[in-house]
């Protein structure tokens, strides 16, 4: 039984096929072997039987393209892109901290080798080694935490 479903399945789909694509005769039969040979019998008109023999598509059914525009042309890249293509906060920072513990000083080096002088009251105690994403603003000229950028930190947690 499930051989009998395979077969009628795929046969039903091409015949849909066929008659969207117009290969199938305009009561929307499908085109049997016999009318696809050049020459050979059909339904009786002549532009049926004429079609094997010159090539041409059956009056009333055209062979033109299927778009009347011609397809977007992109190019390949020829250099890396000048600017960044992710766009990221300008005060949001991630990295480990070399200089952990309770603050309020903290500092933080990042993936590309920047180190930040980071300082905040009451932002938690981090490990030295921990990875964390803070949320920074300018610093105050007060506070002194040892070498980097000197910024102040709005928001710190630890990632991962």
């Amino acid at each position: 039984m499930p051989t009998t479903i395979r077969i009628r399945v795929p046969a039903a789909c091409l015949a849909a096929l066929l008659a969207l694509a117009g290969c199938g005769t305009p009561d929307g039969d499908t085109v049997t072997a016999d009318q696809r040979q050049p020459g050979g019998s059909s339904t009786g008109s002549p532009d049926d039987t004429t079609a094997g023999t010159t090539g041409q598509p059956p009056s009333g059914r055209t062979g033109g393209t299927l778009s009347p525009t011609d397809p977007l042309l992109i190019g390949t890249p020829t250099a890396p892109p000048r600017h960044p293509t992710e766009l990221r906060k300008a005060n949001v920072l991630a990295g480990r901290l070399s200089q952990g513990g309770s603050g309020p000083c903290y500092t933080l080096v990042t993936d590309d080798g920047r180190e930040y002088a980071l300082h905040g009251l009451d932002k938690g105690t981090f490990a030295t080694g921990t990875f964390v994403r803070v949320t920074t603003a300018p610093a105050t000229t007060e506070m002194d935490c040892g070498p980097g950028i000197p910024l102040s930190i709005l928001k710190m947690s630890p990632v991962g």
